[in-house]
């Protein structure tokens, strides 16, 4: 397939575009352009021919209508924390970004809702909330710095997903601008709403190749008053998988199950220069239940570490108190920037039915001796989201690009025999694409490219992503 043939921005349109944002907010120049320029996907660098920041739908409709009509291609962009290079301008043209939308319009305590503009951190949403008693789950790893726009773009997860689930389990309402600048609505603060196509859902998830979302209505819950966390070191991953089967088996359901292999352990240790408790296991779990009932919860953790024993675990260490749960929530969020520092990485974000957690880790490994390529993997267990980790230390440029690929292809491959996919929650975006029908067929493909024309006709809304090319 050939690529898009797109115009360029021409004096007219910079001078429509500065008219609409206002010119403290549009930006042409190399150095203002260079955070724009890429995500955190590996080093993949594509500079847009300007960028702008508006500040409100109606903005936004009057940018899409501008570019639709001189077929200029837009990629919308949040935080910039993506990994799969879905905000990245591979087309040139226009980033839209919203760090302007980061209102925070409402936390409605009587429906349990909050009301929200995309550019709003998903950490800082997290605390408006619970100021007020309420609890937004959704937790992923760079909480602190990406956007609900950017959540409901990917369908962000993270650790809690295990008992909360993710971004769509949240999206209740949207205010949507059409890549030819009109404006619609869908849903609303409704528990119940079968009124025609679900098309909030269907926008949740699609890796802002659809339309943009300008306004967001979330459900909240109650906040849980009390946690405990709790790591087990594990000489197997066989007897891990098994112990969390009998915790499920028991009626509990942690608000997290975390899985780290000790070279992911071992390389936090390195950088950050700090022993973790039992690193030297082959397999660590780390488990948090929360709730309302110190007791109910001290019963859990309690079941928890006895069934841990009895399936292998050395020994089961408990935080008893915030600090020490907070110091281990750290250890687990910086895992992934520390693999990530040992060398050039690609990170893939495979998914398997949870029993089948050991069988993808084996094939993990076994792939990675094939090629002679280092892997490490850690990742939400209670769910079956492993991210793997593809390593270039001590190969040459040439073998890793020739290894590369094959090693991925072959990862996906494996997961869906498995009966898994290849994104858990990181998306598709630039860089799966093309390995998309590994895990989708025909059909599937064929209703997504229709899906897409019916919304974006001419192609200008992040073009170049989520669909294969082929």
């Amino acid at each position: 397939m050939s690529d898009p043939e797109f115009n360029k921005i021409t004096p007219e349109i910079y001078k429509a575009l500065k008219n609409i944002v206002g010119d403290k907010y549009i930006f042409t120049e190399k150095f203002d352009l260079e955070p724009y320029s890429h995500d955190e996907t590996e080093d993949l660098v594509f500079y847009p021919e300007v960028a702008v920041l508006p500040a409100s739908t109606k903005d936004i409709s009057e940018i899409m209508s501008l570019c639709h009509e001189n077929n200029i291609p837009v990629t919308t962009r949040g935080g910039g924390t993506g990994l799969s290079g879905g905000a990245l301008p591979v087309y040139g043209g226009v980033i839209l970004s919203t760090e302007r939308l980061n209102r925070i319009i409402e936390i409605d305590t009587e429906n349990l809702m909050a009301v929200v503009e995309p550019g709003v951190i998903t950490h800082n949403l997290h605390q408006a909330a619970e100021e007020k008693g309420l609890f937004y789950p959704v937790d992923p790893a760079s909480k602190e710095s990406c956007t609900i726009g950017g959540n409901i773009a990917e369908c962000a997860g993270g650790p809690r997903a295990l008992k909360y689930g993710v971004t769509k389990d949240y999206v209740y309402g949207l205010t949507c601008v059409l890549p030819d600048g009109r404006v619609f609505k869908t849903g609303g603060k409704l528990l119940k709403n079968v009124s025609g196509y679900n098309l909030a859902q269907l926008i949740v998830g699609s890796e802002g190749t659809l339309c943009i979302a300008t306004e967001i209505i979330l459900k909240l819950l109650p906040l849980p008053t009390h946690k405990r966390t709790l790591l087990a070191p594990f000489d197997s991953l066989q007897d891990a998988a098994e112990a969390l089967t009998q915790i499920f088996m028991k009626k509990i359901i942690p608000s997290a199950a975390e899985f780290i292999e000790q070279a992911a352990i071992k390389a936090a240790e390195d950088k950050y220069e700090k022993k973790f408790p039992h690193s030297d296991a082959v397999a660590l779990l780390l488990f948090e239940v929360d709730g309302d009932r110190e007791d109910v919860l001290d019963e859990q953790a309690e079941k928890i570490g006895e069934i841990c024993v009895e399936y292998g675990a050395e020994d089961v260490f408990v935080a008893d108190n915030p600090e020490k749960q907070e110091e281990m929530w750290q250890m687990r969020r910086n895992i992934g920037e520390a693999v990530k520092s040992i060398a050039i990485y690609k990170e893939e974000d495979t998914v398997v039915p949870r029993a089948r957690l050991p069988e993808l880790v084996e094939k993990i490994s076994a792939i990675s001796k094939k090629h002679g390529i280092l892997t490490i993997s850690y990742g939400h267990a209670g769910d079956g989201n492993i991210h793997c980790n593809i390593i270039k230390k001590d190969i040459s440029d040439e073998d890793w690009n020739e290894k590369l690929p094959k090693v991925i292809e072959e990862l996906f491959r494996e997961v869906v025999i498995l009966g898994g996919s290849i994104s858990g929650e990181h998306g598709i975006g630039w860089v799966q694409k093309n390995y998309l029908p590994i895990a989708l067929s025909k059909v599937e493909l064929e209703l997504m490219k229709k899906i897409k024309e019916v919304f974006d006709p001419k192609g200008i809304l992040n073009p170049g992503k989520l669909l294969p090319d082929l």
